[in-house]
This record gives C-alpha cells, structure tokens and sequence, in this order.
C-alpha cells in the first residue's frame, strides 16, 4: 500500500501536466490557427468554412489559415488532422460527408467519431428537387405519379454514389415508395437534367444558384422540414407528406480527439458569436446555409445521429463500400 508521502510525489506529475495544459488552454491561441478543408477548392463546405473562419479569425485576434488538403473522398485531410497534435492548432473542415465516407470505405485512416471532437455546427442546406420542364412535371405529386405508372422508368442524376444529391434523392424514394434508377454523373446532373437526358435531380441548394432562374428547370421541393429562405414558393418535403424524405447536409469545424475542453470551448463560442452577426448570416443565406447554433454537446449528439440515419439508409438501399 502506497504511503500518504509517496502517493504525493506520484501524483504531482498529473498535477504539473494538468496546470500547464490549463494555462496553454488561457492563453490559448498564441499563433496562426490551420483549417484542413478535406474538399475541393471552391466546393459547398470550403467556401463556407471560410466566410464563417474569416469573422472568427477577428474575434480571436490571430490569423486562421484555411489549407487545402482535397483527395481521396476526404480521407487525406482527414486522416491527417486526426493523427495532429490536439492543441487547437490544427482543426478541420467536418460535413455531412463524413459519414457517408465512412459507409462508402472498408477502412478509413481515421476514425469518424473516436479521431475527432465536433466544435461547432455552422448550419445546414437543404436539396432542392428540380426536374427537366420536358418532363412536364408542375409538382412533385406529378412526378411520384409519373414514377408509380411506370416503374423504373424514371431516372435521377447524383454526383456520385453516396454523394449528398444520391442520399437526398435516396430518402425520397424510399417516402415516396417509387421505383426509380440512379445515373451518377462525375460532375453533377444538372445539365442533364436542363437538357433533358435525366428526368430529375436533388442539387445541393448552395450549388443550384447559377440555375435558379432557368425556364429548363422546374423547382418541385426542398428536402428540408420546412420552406427555404433563399425560396419561399418551394414547399418543403414535409409539406408535400414526405417527412421521411428530408435531408439536410451540414457543415462544422472538428477538432483532433483530446483537445482540451477549454480550446474547444474557446472556438465554439467564438464561431457561435460570428454566426450571430446578421452580415454573416446574410452571406450564409446566399449560398442557402442556415446558422444552426448548438452547444458542443448538442453538436456531438446530433454527428452521432447523423451518422447513425446515414448508416441505416445506406443498409436500406443496399451502398455498398466501393472499396
């Protein structure tokens, strides 16, 4: 049995470690903050993980670089944050597609939940249903009505499998009990879509702005509970009877596993008072994100559901891992 004197000396090493990471965690941050974005240049996520940082970099006093780290479905950047130092330095660009990584891969060089803490949820976007006007399709009810009187003859474009546009699209089908085959494009199907070659499309709401006003398209839905800002004539999914069809994709910063709970602290509250700034918030409604503030916890839980739903629809219409 230890003695009073030795289980002292024993304990003053935890005691040092535990003072110093407490003092780092005050005076934190000291220097340049990175940001991994795992995606393309100019993509849906890294455009808005730089509006939001560009205000938090002001708050904080210290500069916040965004690096671009793209490949491999993300897991370059990814797996690299995951294995950093977790001392708030080095903190990654999260979104809705970790978890269809994590679905679409037999192994992944990171672990989704156990490699990173969620820090904040900057917002979410909805899908937005549109159709070929050659369809002939005025609403939604005209298409799942198209789609019941002849079975697999309708089609839907994707960015590819397990891509935001083919889960979205994946949700309906399944609410709307139609029988429809899925054509993924590299690039996206909107163009197939506008001249007529696919029949219909769930175009994530932030990439459909430069389509918006096209007499090619027709706009039935958006794949959220409720009616978009950015598109107050669309209904929503809900509206329409398809509550099981909505979809949001979201975007958030992450932080390694173990960063100390007072840098995380200290970047969450910093972003949450950005996304209050009505200017930034504007930005945001213009490439369709809506500021969707939670606590740490709130974010951490609402990650785990996501992943889990992603999951469980992925085993419903049997995605299988590419590799």
């Amino acid at each position: 049995m230890l003695s009073f004197s030795r289980l002292c000396r024993a304990s003053v090493p935890a005691i040092l470690i535990a003072a110093t990471a407490s003092a780092n965690a005050q005076q934190y941050p000291t220097r340049a903050i990175r940001v991994i974005s795992p995606y393309p240049a100019g993509s849906a996520s890294d455009t808005v993980t730089r509006v939001v940082m560009d205000q938090v970099s002001q708050l904080i006093g210290q500069p916040v670089v965004i690096e671009m780290r793209p490949g491999a479905g993300g897991s370059i950047g990814f797996g690299s944050v995951a294995k950093s130092d977790p001392d708030g330095y080095m903190l990654v660009t999260s979104s809705s597609s970790m978890a269809t990584e994590s679905i679409l891969h037999k192994t992944l060089p990171y672990d989704p939940v156990r490699d990173f803490v969620p820090v904040v949820l900057i917002g979410t976007s909805p899908n937005l249903l549109v159709a070929s006007a050659k369809s002939g399709f005025k609403t939604a009810a005209d298409l799942v009505a198209a789609a019941k009187a002849k079975p697999g003859t309708l089609t839907f474009a994707s960015a590819g499998i397990g891509s935001s546009s083919h889960m979205a699209a994946e949700r309906f089908r399944l609410a709307a009990n139609i029988d429809v085959r899925h054509v993924p494009f590299r690039e996206g199907g909107l163009m197939q879509v506008m001249g007529g070659n696919v029949d219909f499309y769930f175009i994530p709401l932030a990439a459909a702005a430069s389509a918006l006003g096209s007499d090619k398209l027709v706009l039935l839905a958006v794949s959220s509970p409720t009616r978009a800002a950015l598109l107050p004539n669309v209904p929503s999914v809900v509206e329409l009877g398809y509550a099981d069809a909505v979809f949001r994709f979201w975007n958030g910063i992450s932080a390694p596993a173990k960063t100390p709970r007072d840098i995380v602290n200290k970047l969450h509250d910093a972003a949450e008072t950005a996304l209050k700034d009505p200017a930034l918030r504007e930005k945001l409604a213009k490439l369709g994100v809506e500021p969707a503030q939670m606590s740490v916890e709130e974010f951490s839980i609402f990650f785990r559901d996501d992943l889990n739903a992603t999951v469980e629809l992925a085993k419903k219409v049997d995605i299988k891992p590419l590799d």
